[in-house]
């Protein structure tokens, strides 16, 4: 295997990785190196944990000459505000030595403060899409310098909804730069996305989605419902030392919440939950204490699943099936970084059982099953989901689907179609405020100090 001593790198850079730490390149790592120095366009396919932020920084890096010029010439885009903090971090770790000015800028800030550290000038600028948009749209930032575009975690990016900004950004960036793209899988709207606006692009890819990490060891529980799950999750993280680092996958922000109820009451100050619908303080604060251990339990939707630099996870819990086969994957990578020994866990019930066989058929793995613990009590309780639906079968005055009647032969014209919905500001106003009022919520603080008035 190569070692960095063998990439033609300037001392600074040198200096930096060994300050790091860093011996041998990762194979992402390794075949990056070459490719992106050349200046063609990369697409690179590899697992979260493999050292992609350094993999296309580095070559950045050593290509970006000194200059005092205000707007960006590196541009870097990540899905998420923490994954902004993270890149720039490790950039900053990077260019120790060297004279290179970073930035970061992403939502749920003030937009004034932004602007001016903007105008202070900037050699790499790593932003959110909707941000950095934002930004150029008031003329605070120019992109007409911009001549590497990374978008790092471009699938997350499109399942965020960030692609209207995607397509925008690209229409404002001069023709001539050179595109890298990561993705952890290759999706019909990534590939969609290469044909547009990539030119010949050379394809890296390291360590297939549904290849099984040999690092990782998979069990599987069947359980009947949440509360049950929740009962067999409390008996298992009662083992402090097995169980010592914890990152709990749930599907959506609401099952977030309320499987944090649960916990909370039993583990307290051990557990933490972060979602998309959670203060960017709070988000940070809570990955802040479970890096730093104050808290031994995390659970986090998809959102969490990628990028983030989360070391010496003991467990992944997958409290909820993942739909999509390649987000248990995203998940379970988590653990077992560094080439250290992980565990992943999947809990499933009866109706996510076609889900965890699609995983299953992905991975050509069939993930060995663990009976419940005879202790653990099944739990009568459902969740809103989970209970059963009132059919009234002999109902003589309700239609069943079978007998519903079909289209109208002719449809109805647009202004016919409206419906009277209430008057724009309450729904505004029901759209604002529809949301549980829970730890960490945004404008929870607002809605308290408006009450208490």
């Amino acid at each position: 295997m190569a070692s960095f001593s063998e990439f033609k790198i300037s001392k600074q850079l040198q200096n930096a990785i060994d300050d790091l730490g860093f011996e041998t390149p990762t194979p992402i790592q390794e075949q990056a190196f070459s490719v992106i120095r050349s200046g063609k366009d990369v697409v690179g396919i590899a697992q979260t944990g493999t050292g992609k932020t350094f993999a296309y920084m580095l070559p950045l890096l050593q290509g970006l000459p000194f200059s005092n010029e205000i707007n960006p010439r590196v541009l870097v885009l990540v899905p998420t505000r923490e994954l902004v903090i993270q890149v720039v971090e490790e950039i900053e770790k990077f260019s120790k030595y060297a004279s290179v000015r970073v930035l970061g800028v992403f939502g749920g800030t003030n937009i004034n403060r932004q602007k001016e550290a903007v105008e202070q000038g900037t050699d790499i600028i790593v932003a959110t899409p909707g941000r950095l948009y934002d930004l150029v749209l008031s003329r605070a930032l120019q992109l007409k310098s911009v001549r590497k575009l990374v978008i790092d975690e471009v699938d997350v990016m499109l399942d965020l909804g960030f692609r209207f900004q995607l397509m925008n950004i690209f229409d404002l960036l001069p023709d001539r730069r050179q595109n890298i793209m990561f993705s952890a899988t290759m999706t019909d709207e990534v590939n969609a996305l290469i044909q547009d606006f990539f030119i010949g692009p050379e394809t890296i890819s390291v360590a297939v989605s549904g290849t099984p990490l040999d690092n990782i060891s998979q069990q599987c529980y069947q359980v009947p419902n949440f509360y049950t799950k929740a009962n067999l999750l409390k008996h298992l993280l009662q083992n402090e030392k097995e169980y010592s680092k914890v990152l709990v996958f749930v599907s959506n922000k609401k099952s977030a919440d309320r499987l944090y109820i649960e916990m909370d009451d039993y583990f307290g100050s051990e557990v933490a939950v972060i979602h998309a619908n959670k203060t960017q303080n709070f988000r940070l604060r809570s990955i802040e204490n479970f890096n730093s251990e104050k808290t031994r339990i995390l659970v986090t939707t998809d959102v969490m699943a990628r990028g983030l630099d989360l070391d010496k996870i003991s467990h992944v819990i997958n409290f909820d099936t993942p739909k999509f086969p390649e987000n248990y994957m995203h998940r379970i990578g988590r653990t077992g970084r560094a080439e250290e020994e992980g565990s992943s866990l999947l809990f499933y019930s009866e109706h996510e059982t076609e889900a965890k066989e699609a995983i299953e058929t992905l991975m050509n793995y069939k993930i060995p099953k663990v009976e419940m613990p005879s202790e653990i009590e099944v739990s009568k309780r459902l969740t809103p989901e989970e209970q059963p639906k009132n059919l009234e079968p002999n109902n003589p005055h309700k239609q069943h689907e079978e007998e519903a009647a079909g289209p109208a032969f002719h449809e109805k014209k647009e202004k016919n179609q409206k419906t009277n919905q209430g008057g724009s500001y309450q729904r505004i106003i029901k759209k604002k405020y529809k949301k549980p009022k829970t730890k960490g919520d945004k404008n929870y603080n607002n809605r308290n100090k408006n009450k208490r008035r």
